[in-house]
């Protein structure tokens, strides 16, 4: 066989093993990543020898590497919009300064002890393990429904530290190999490589912006025309980088990624999903070769010490990192607890581990051993089991919430959303009025700028994973056709729909969703007022802490246990004040006894009893 039909047989197997990977990962709902480690070593010359990575050429593999990471650094970094970035600002500048930090210096003097190695090579075993990346967190975050503001600290810290890693890295991989060099060097060539960076991502990424916004494409191709200028912009920003400062490029594509990711370009959800595919081919790819590459002479050379390492790197330095970092933040504890259990390490550790490791094993083969088998190692042992339990921590932790989704950002929307959220619920409005976004999100909410009525907004506001959807638009049209797609597409358990005109209420009862007429509620408003002063006052109080809470009966211990019983085991401030069973509403006498499938109404003088009341009856 030729030389060029080897490499063309070697690339159509690494790519059909990426896709294999690829939907096995799906399937299993765990990061890619694993899958494709696996599959490099087994078709690799330490298992069944059928790709060899040097078919490729040292200078070509290199090539192929660095192109690849500067598509992916700039896919992540171009979803790393301004009003992500706000949902957790202060918890994600914590996790690129604070926690970075911890993780390096963790992570060096783990390896210095346990490996013995020189601290040059130590430094920068943990400048590699700085990064997580979105290639590993973001699947993990679609399919563990944390709050947005957990998911938007994680994403944001892999995105930045992917970039610091890869420069860190190679500043120190210099004064690894340099026989008499100053530490200074290590500052010198960060603070470079990273000026370049934002020196060529801001002009290409802002040029690039600019000609999207005022180059009239082609009607017939504008959309084809767009995806290739962006991803030649990717490709541009992390060439001219590179040939500017070595390794500049990773930080010129991020810095083009953000400055394109929030310029407001044409076809922008239609290029991010287009860049989307070809990151998953290129992740794919490299992986798979660069795991090929991997001795498991290397990781056997380890021995113990290099599961010490990880325990340490996974369950020590990571945790400690993340609790410094977090402090003083809006996360809460468990929160906290759950992003310390969430650092697992993408494609940029393994990716320049391997091409430092090329170089360094004819002069200093242990070194190149400790770099990456500790990296890889750290790789397969986080995304294996931080990726593959992150549902069940975040389960354990009991920090997913209910979300709800709200059509309509008016006066009605958004004093939903305040209360929903008191109540410790996540909640997303929608509204397609620019300005209507702009106010809500000021109010500091979270909300999604489209047309509710189309089936792809609502999916990307979350209704595939809600509880309760509520139409409160002043469009009867609007809320009908919402409440029909929550119901039929989505299967929302819960949908209440507002009818402005009386005339109209028929209709949307026709789809069994629960109806609220604005004429009907205003007289039902006034009616309490007159006859029910102190509870209305009290419900209408906006200051309020407390609050009343319909939920249903599950924890057994609760279940044939009288009233009297059951009050003895809520939090203080709670009591029952009706069950509904089977359809039948009554308010119950002491010696009523419970049972399972009960719908309980409570009042409760405050957010947090009437917090400990839902987790009691519900068995969390």
């Amino acid at each position: 066989m030729s030389g060029a039909e080897s490499l063309i047989g070697a690339v159509v197997l690494v790519v059909s093993l990426g896709v294999a990977a690829q939907l096995v990962a799906d399937w299993l709902q765990i990061p890619s990543v694993a899958f494709l480690l696996v599959a490099g070593v087994l078709v690799g010359p330490q298992a069944l020898d059928i790709v060899d990575p040097a078919i490729f050429g040292q200078a070509g593999l290199q090539a192929i590497v660095g192109l690849s990471v500067g598509i992916i650094v700039f896919e992540g970094a171009f979803h790393l919009t301004v009003e992500r970035v706000r949902e957790a600002s202060r918890e994600a500048l914590g996790l690129v300064t604070i926690g970075a930090f911890v993780s390096l210096v963790g992570t060096a003097v783990a390896v210095k002890v346990v490996f013995g190695t020189t601290w040059p090579v130590a430094i920068l075993v943990g400048s590699l393990l700085i990064a997580t990346g979105p290639t590993v967190i973001t699947p993990i975050m679609q399919v563990v429904p944390v709050r947005d503001r957990v998911a938007a600290a994680l994403e944001t810290e892999g995105i930045i530290n992917d970039v610091t890693a890869a420069i860190l890295a190679v500043a120190t991989f210099e004064f690894v190999i340099a026989s008499q060099s100053s530490p200074v060097v290590v500052i010198e060539a960060f603070v470079a490589r990273l000026a370049v960076g934002h020196v060529v991502g801001i002009a290409v990424g802002g040029g690039t912006a600019l000609l999207l916004r005022r180059w009239h494409l082609s009607a017939d191709n504008a959309l084809q025309n767009a995806r290739v200028v962006v991803l030649t912009a990717a490709l541009l920003a992390y060439a001219l980088g590179s040939m500017w400062l070595s390794e500049a490029g990773i930080a010129a594509a991020a810095v083009a990624g953000i400055v394109l990711g929030n310029a407001d370009i044409p076809h922008e959800e239609e290029i991010a999903e287009f860049k989307g595919g070809i990151t998953l081919f290129v992740l794919s790819f490299v992986f798979i070769v660069l795991a090929a590459q991997l001795s498991l002479g290397d990781l056997r050379a380890l021995g113990v010490g290099g599961l010490i390492v990880v325990i340490v790197v996974a369950a020590l330095v990571r945790p400690l990192g993340v609790f410094l970092s977090t402090l003083g933040g809006r996360l809460s504890v468990r929160e906290r607890m759950f992003v310390g259990a969430m650092g697992p390490r993408g494609i940029v550790p393994a990716s320049v581990a391997t091409l430092f490791a090329i170089e360094l094993r004819p002069e200093n083969p242990e070194a190149a051993t400790v770099l990456v088998g500790t990296v890889f190692l750290v790789i397969f042992a986080t995304v294996m089991f931080q990726g593959g339990l992150a549902r069940h921590f975040a389960q354990a932790l009991d920090i997913l919430p209910m979300q709800t989704l709200i059509v309509g950002g008016g006066r009605v929307g958004r004093e939903l959303a305040v209360r929903y959220e008191s109540r410790g619920e996540e909640v997303v409005l929608i509204d397609r009025d620019a300005d209507t976004v702009e106010r809500v999100r000021a109010d500091g909410h979270r909300v999604v700028h489209g047309d509710a009525t189309n089936a792809n907004v609502l999916e990307e506001a979350g209704a595939n994973r809600a509880s309760v959807v509520v139409a409160a638009t002043a469009d009867d049209d609007v809320n009908l056709l919402v409440a029909q797609l929550a119901t039929t597409r989505f299967d929302v358990d819960t949908v209440v729909a507002r009818a402005n005109q009386p005339d109209n209420v028929e209709a949307f009862e026709d789809l069994d969703v629960e109806t609220i007429s604005a004429g009907f509620a205003v007289a039902d408003a006034i009616d309490d007022a007159v006859e029910r002063p102190a509870l209305a006052h009290w419900l209408s109080d906006s200051g309020r802490t407390g609050d009343v809470l319909e939920v249903e009966l599950r924890n057994e211990s609760l279940i044939d246990r009288t009233i009297e019983e059951t009050a003895d085991k809520l939090p203080d401030g709670c009591l029952v004040a009706m069950v509904s069973r089977n359809g039948t509403d009554r308010v119950p006498d002491s010696d009523f006894r419970l049972a399972s499938g009960d719908h309980l109404t409570l009042v409760c003088e405050t957010n947090e009893a009437m917090q400990d009341a839902r987790r009691l009856c519900q068995g969390e």
